[in-house]
């Protein structure tokens, strides 16, 4: 035996926001588009990805704790009143 195993390991990503970490495909990707954090559902976009939990609380954290500039290597705010408008329209 080779020692591996036959079951695929799930990807994992840190969120942003709460810290916390969890499968890949249970995060939304997010991209810094010219001072804008845009959503990336499918993950295609080119450029540094930040993970967030697709929830308002952890928006709110990352907004608080200025994780989007440090996580994309930018200097200055983004702006985050697009991604706020996604995660407010897929809560409902």
């Amino acid at each position: 035996m080779s020692g591996r195993t036959h079951a695929r390991a799930c990807p994992e990503r840190t969120c942003v926001g709460c810290r916390e970490r969890a499968a890949k495909r249970d995060l939304l990707r997010i991209v810094a588009i010219e001072g804008i954090c845009a959503p990336d559902p499918r993950g295609t976009l080119p450029g540094r990805g930040a993970y967030l939990h697709p929830a308002s609380v952890c928006l709110d954290l990352a907004v608080r704790r200025r994780a989007f500039p440090r996580a994309f290597k930018v200097p200055g705010p983004l702006d985050t009143a697009e991604l706020r408008q996604v995660l407010e329209t897929a809560a409902r």
